[in-house]
């Protein structure tokens, strides 16, 4: 019998690899689980210009590269999944599942072009605090535990804004990842929050029908942070997909 999978974890903006903690505790004593933060989060540097999505992408591969993993299960939330979604793009052999929640594959549209850089503008002028505090009940539901928002906040306003800049020019230079999906081999995972209003259900279903060999989950009573807004439900589909992938070959 083989090992079981390894599994990367990649988060999304403006958070850091502690976004993942119930995933990390649920599922390290069976299997590798690597869940780094990327440029400029977290504990990783901020490096100068403009990192685009194929950059975050090399990262994930020079790590895997490091640590000897010829080929793992990505996932990965928002930012994280076209950053997955990337990875695949350039190391397809690389990847044996993909989970892809609460994310989306179109290309930037131009209006949103000028917001995520005027976003980016105010971010180095700022700083995150006031930014985590209008978002932080989008990122997470309003009804979300007092701990969770906690939490979310606390990735927020960590983060440094020259890297949250640099990450938001990055998303307004995203590829477009629709063919892509097509192209997929390898059996994917998409989830979404009901209530998420960043990439709505109907980017998931859309997501859905594209993957040649997925499954939805739609998770009742979260936003766009299900992994932390309701862990056992997203656990338990994530323990399940993971099983399938260690029974292939």
């Amino acid at each position: 019998m083989t090992d079981p999978a390894p599994l990367v974890l990649i988060h999304g903006h403006p958070f850091d690899h502690t976004m993942w903690a119930p995933q990390i505790e649920a599922f390290s004593g069976g299997r590798r689980v690597i869940a780094p933060d990327l440029r400029g989060y977290g504990t990783s540097p901020v490096l100068p210009g403009v990192s685009g999505f194929p950059e975050f992408a090399r990262d994930i591969a020079a790590l895997l590269d490091e640590l000897r993993v010829p080929a793992a299960v990505l996932a990965g939330l928002s930012m994280g999944g076209q950053v997955v979604m990337d990875f695949h793009r350039q190391f397809p052999d690389r990847v044996r599942g993909l989970v892809l929640a609460d994310t989306f594959t179109a290309p930037e549209t131009p209006d949103g072009v000028a917001a995520r850089n005027a976003t980016a503008d105010r971010l180095l002028r700022e700083g995150l605090d006031g930014y985590a505090e209008e978002v932080l009940e989008k990122m997470v539901a309003p009804y979300a535990t007092a701990e969770v928002k906690a939490h979310v906040h606390r990735m927020m306003t960590a983060t440094s804004p020259e890297g949250a800049a640099a990450a938001l020019r990055a998303r307004a230079l995203r590829p477009d990842y629709r063919d892509l999906l097509t192209r997929v081999k390898v059996p994917a995972l998409v989830v979404v929050g009901t209530d998420d209003e960043y990439t709505p259900v109907s980017d998931a279903e859309a997501m859905h029908a594209a993957l040649a060999d997925s499954e939805l989950l739609v998770v009742s009573g979260a936003a766009h942070m299900p992994n932390l807004e309701r862990p056992e439900e997203f656990n338990a589909a994530l323990a399940t997909f993971l099983t399938r992938i260690d029974g292939r070959s």
